[in-house]
């Protein structure tokens, strides 16, 4: 991916990103049944890239941000050559990087462009 170096371009870009993890998180307790999720907000969204960079946050629990990256290596570890659009992976095993308690659900999903893959859009109920 090619650096941006209009400082104007970065900003709203770095806005529409942080902008889709709040429709995110803001989707997920709006449909959430549980108390945990529509009070306590312990889940937290966010965009990576790729490697699995954190590219945006939603605003909600960013203490399972760091879970992110490991799991969704997992993800591509066994799917990397075969995500398609339509595909979402969810994954909850603590062994592969996916939280210590036994609710702890992952989900990705992955954004492509013009066939394309570009990121993932995830998800974790803590």
């Amino acid at each position: 991916m090619a650096a941006v170096n209009d400082p104007i371009r970065l900003e709203l870009m770095k806005n529409a990103f942080a902008a889709v993890a709040d429709e995110m998180a803001a989707t997920v307790v709006r449909t959430a049944r549980s108390s945990v999720i529509k009070e306590a907000m312990d889940f937290s969204t966010g965009l990576l890239d790729l490697k699995g960079n954190l590219v945006a946050q939603g605003l909600c629990l960013p203490v399972h941000m760091g879970s992110f990256p490991p799991t969704l290596a997992t993800v591509l570890e066994k799917f990397g050559g075969d995500i398609h659009p339509g595909d979402v992976f969810a994954l909850n095993d603590p062994y592969t990087g996916a939280g210590l308690h036994l609710p702890d659900i992952f989900v990705f999903k992955p954004v492509f462009y013009d066939g394309r893959l570009l990121a993932f859009g995830s998800s974790k109920r803590g």
